[in-house]
């Protein structure tokens, strides 16, 4: 089978009912992304997949072979962080740590949600081409990744800074 993940082609064999998570963290070692719950509800395991955001532990890695897979490792370097990499450093938003690659896949996955129009259980206008990345707003689409430690506030601010609207003067 091959794989796209962090732009890298690889193609391996792999036992079918093996998830995208032990996929990423026990053939590749890509141990960034976390296995949290193991069962969707935390957001520790969230990748992007085309851009699109998902839980690799619910993912069979065969549903996605040919697909471009996306971890925390793809998005930067430490000689080149990804802007909301930077914002997490600089608001604070992570204490222990453990949700952050999650949290910060989703926040990727969700910017381009907003830029594609994709409205959440709380937009008020079905109709319109601008979401405004509003307080609710953001926690609405962000409600699928915990933080158990404390840091969701630094998180809220880290994300609001990179992809709201900057207001103007």
């Amino acid at each position: 089978m091959k794989f796209t993940i962090n732009d890298e082609v690889i193609d391996l064999t792999l036992d079918p009912r093996m998830s995208l998570l032990d996929l990423l963290r026990e053939r590749l070692h890509l141990t960034g992304t976390k296995k949290g719950c193991d069962q969707g509800a935390c957001g520790a395991c969230t990748v992007l997949v085309d851009g699109e955001r998902i839980n690799s532990c619910l993912a069979l890695a065969v549903q996605y072979e040919g697909c471009a897979i996306t971890t925390i490792e793809g998005l930067g370097t430490a000689g080149d962080l990804h802007e909301l990499q930077r914002a997490f450093i600089e608001h604070d938003g992570f204490q222990c740590g453990y949700c952050t690659p999650g949290q910060i896949c989703s926040a990727v996955g969700m910017a381009g949600e907003i830029r594609r129009g994709v409205p959440s259980a709380v937009t008020g206008d079905l109709e319109t081409d601008a979401i405004d990345l509003s307080h609710d707003e953001l926690r609405e689409r962000m409600s699928g990744n915990l933080c158990r430690c404390g840091a969701h506030n630094g998180i809220v601010q880290a994300i609001q800074e990179t992809f709201a609207p900057k207001a103007k003067p």
